[in-house]
């Protein structure tokens, strides 16, 4: 599954370990997903985004917002002046879910936009 399939996916509900992915498939995910990365633990994925100035940060925090709130699934993030970090996991499977990359796909296409 590419990039662009991914991000016209939607989140479904997943709870439990059973819907906890495994190293191959994260692996591939993330070949999808230039410049995401494993977190230090390998429980989230995350990636550093740059913008010119506050006002263009805070635009795309609100659009991944606005994004997260209709998948009903939502990330760690960390932002100041320029600069904002996105984690994505899915804590009800203790770890990463289809769900954490799909919303890092949509991000990009927000992007791409």
């Amino acid at each position: 599954m590419n990039a662009n399939e991914l991000s016209t996916r939607h989140c479904q509900p997943r709870k439990g370990k059973e819907h906890a992915l495994q190293a191959p498939e994260i692996a591939k995910l993330l070949q999808q997903l230039p410049g995401w990365s494993l977190d230090d633990d390998g429980r989230a994925i995350v990636k550093d985004f740059t913008f010119k100035d506050f006002h263009h940060t805070l635009g795309f925090i609100n659009a991944v917002g606005y994004m997260a709130n209709h998948e009903d699934h939502h990330p760690d993030l960390e932002a100041g002046y320029g600069h904002c970090r996105i984690l994505w996991s899915t804590h009800d499977v203790g770890g990463l879910s289809l769900n954490d990359f799909i919303c890092a796909a949509r991000v990009e296409a927000l992007l791409a936009r």
